[in-house]
């Protein structure tokens, strides 16, 4: 593992905008205990307060998207060690054929993860809640971490192709097995 001062600037940036997403998605778990705890409070005192519920499921969607990226970089992603290990001596192909796999659906959500915001505003969409948000506004973080995904993923390809070697952390399955 090399130490963070002898990383390329470009890879310090990278690493910290996953890290930025794993950060807000942390963020978006607290908000969601805290929308809990205001739903239990407002049962308890007979206060309306609608749309909590919605709140909740819209934080959800925007902690599981921020996640992906940090998640897949440092190793938290399931990912098929045995498969990728059986193939021996051709594990750098199998390991680029996922990574452009990956890229190709992650850029392909990422793109209509964008366009649904876009559409979404552009249109004036509010949800069927009685929070009746405008939709654009709790699409963009999923559109965000989406957008990191695939940024990931293409940095990951990238340094395959130029390194033989992905930028992605060992799982504790493999540390656990010295691997």
């Amino acid at each position: 593992m090399t130490s963070q001062a002898s990383k390329h600037p470009l890879r310090k940036f990278l690493d910290g905008l996953y890290n930025a997403g794993g950060i807000a998605a942390a963020i978006c778990l607290v908000a969601i205990l805290v929308v809990i705890i205001a739903q239990m409070v407002t049962r308890w005192s007979n206060i309306s307060v609608p749309g909590l519920s919605e709140y909740a499921g819209y934080l959800m969607a925007s902690a599981s998207f921020l996640a992906f990226a940090h998640a897949l970089n440092s190793g938290s992603h399931i990912r098929v060690n045995l498969f990728i290990t059986a193939l021996g001596n051709r594990k750098f192909w199998g390991e680029l054929w996922c990574m452009i796999i990956g890229t190709a659906a992650s850029a392909y959500l990422a793109w209509y993860a964008m366009r649904l915001v876009y559409w979404s505003r552009k249109l004036g969409d509010l949800s069927q809640g009685q929070d009746a948000t405008p939709m654009w506004i709790v699409q963009t973080p999923m559109a965000v971490g989406a957008v990191l995904l695939a940024i990931c993923f293409a940095d990951n390809l990238v340094t395959l192709i130029l390194r033989g070697r992905d930028n992605i952390g060992s799982d504790t399955v493999a540390q656990s097995h010295g691997e």
